[in-house]
């Protein structure tokens, strides 16, 4: 028996905002700036980035470069991009396990 693989691209699950502030919120988690950027890059796709420019003001160059594995996204274009896609962006303190 011959497996087929196929190409999965985790934007097709993106398609409510609810399923995108998820995977949104498990990225923010992470702590990883590369993996963030590429996770809103994803979402970005998800939205289309033709309409994310037009709802920004960015162009769908700086979007694809900001949220690539390589990107670094100002804090100005994030910004732009969590409120085109409905979503605000907060702060929560650390989980501190007391010591035993």
């Amino acid at each position: 028996m011959t497996e087929e693989l196929y190409d999965y691209d985790p934007a097709e699950a993106l398609g409510s905002p609810e399923a995108i502030a998820v995977f949104v919120a498990d990225a923010l988690e992470t702590g990883d700036a590369a993996y963030i950027a590429k996770a809103m890059g994803v979402v970005a796709r998800a939205k289309g980035m033709t309409e994310l420019a037009r709802e920004t003001g960015l162009s769908r160059e700086q979007l694809y470069r900001s949220f690539s594995e390589q990107g670094n996204p100002t804090l100005r274009t994030m910004l732009a991009v969590m409120r085109a896609l409905g979503l605000d962006m907060t702060a929560k303190p650390h989980d501190i396990t007391p010591a035993a």
